[in-house]
């Protein structure tokens, strides 16, 4: 059965890699939009569903599909990707000095080629503490690129560790796919397979 991971990240591509060896990669383009009244809970659990229903109906053919999303929580305001240098640098420095929680849904399903089924959910919340981040380091981060496609602009396996004074719950998940959950939700699936 071939296994599909529904992301063009090549974050999730390698983390992917370190449990299972064979799959394929097929980005969707699904519209990132969070609803009015929709949690950030909510938000990041459907984007999961969405980005695994389309790349399984890209793939057409009978599948096992992750999709997995990642958002930044800060008092409950979703902090997604940011539009230019300045929305990068101020939500880097909205981060500093306090805990955020970082939101990454994985949603698991056996697609038949027509429908899924087998749905398997999961999301897993992981508590981050900045330190202090400086308008200049905030620049001098900005300009290495690395924030421009980043949830709140900043990767913890990146450049931006050197903020990190402590992490509560999933480093990978941090990264963008909570490997431990990933496993136990990929062997639910294959034990109703057969």
């Amino acid at each position: 059965m071939q296994l599909v991971l529904a992301s063009g990240s090549p974050r999730r591509r390698e983390l992917l890699q370190q449990i299972r060896a064979d799959f394929v990669c097929l980005a969707s383009d699904i519209p990132e939009q969070q609803g009015t009244h929709e949690t950030a809970s909510a938000y990041v659990k459907r984007l999961a569903y969405e980005k695994a229903i389309a790349s399984a109906k890209q793939y057409g053919a009978p599948c096992i599909v992750i999709g997995s999303d990642t958002l930044i929580d800060r008092d409950g305001e979703v902090m997604e990707k940011p539009r230019d240098q300045a929305h990068g640098i101020a939500m880097l420095r909205s981060l500093a000095e306090r805990t955020h929680k970082v939101r990454t849904a994985v949603c698991i399903m056996y697609y038949d080629g027509n429908a899924p089924s087998l749905v398997q959910r999961e999301e897993v919340t992981t508590e981050v503490s900045m330190g202090a981040i400086s308008e200049s380091a905030a620049l001098t981060y900005w300009q290495t690129g690395e924030p421009l496609d980043k949830a709140a602009g900043y990767a913890i396996q990146g450049g931006a560790a050197r903020w990190v004074k402590r992490i509560s719950g999933s480093y990978t998940a941090v990264v963008g796919l909570p490997l431990y959950e990933t496993e136990q939700l990929l062997q639910a699936v294959e034990a109703k397979l057969g």
